[in-house]
């Protein structure tokens, strides 16, 4: 017979609150939201080579990288990828904390839709732009980034789904009593 000897947490700590919070799988979908946002911002989300040139051209969230190519000044700003794919992670993360108010993280994931759809316009319009500063002929890549606001988009929607059938569960079970 083993003696547990670990003291138990008091009903009212942190420590439960915060494994209720993580319990839940929506919680689960958010904070994998707010990870491949951030990746977002470190990862490339374009690339181009012209073969003949040597020259090289990538997209980051933040601007152009260039090898052995000279760069316009009227880019535009190439920044509002990485401002975009910060806030949304941001509102994930805070969505995440909101648990005991299930209307304020449904307003929160449609906040974060639209962030979403916002990273992945500016992702294309500054590809397109790239796609213009060398070699038109040659067609450039996407990387790994582009692909990854998709995903978020996946995970928000089905955060935001379970998040409507806990608001359901509860409004059924205040029907009961």
């Amino acid at each position: 017979m083993g003696l547990n000897l670990r003291p138990r947490p008091k009903p009212g700590s942190l420590f439960n609150k915060t494994t209720k919070m993580i319990q839940r799988i929506q919680s689960v979908f958010l904070l994998l939201l707010a990870l491949a946002m951030l990746s977002v911002l470190v990862l490339p989300l374009w690339h181009k080579i012209d073969g003949l040139t040597q020259q090289e051209l990538t997209l980051t969230a933040f601007g152009f990288a260039a090898k052995d190519l000279q760069l316009p000044a009227n880019v535009g700003p190439v920044w509002l990828i990485g401002a975009l794919a910060a806030a949304s992670a941001a509102v994930a993360v805070l969505e995440i904390f909101q648990f005991r108010s299930r209307g304020k993280q449904l307003l929160l994931g449609s906040i974060n839709l639209l962030l979403i759809m916002a990273t992945v316009g500016a992702s294309f319009y500054f590809s397109s732009k790239g796609e213009q500063l060398l070699n038109l002929k040659l067609e450039g890549k996407f990387q790994m980034a582009m692909y990854l606001p998709t995903l978020a988009l996946l995970l928000n929607l089905l955060a935001n789904r379970f998040i409507r059938r806990d608001e359901q569960l509860v409004r059924s079970m205040d029907r009961l009593r």
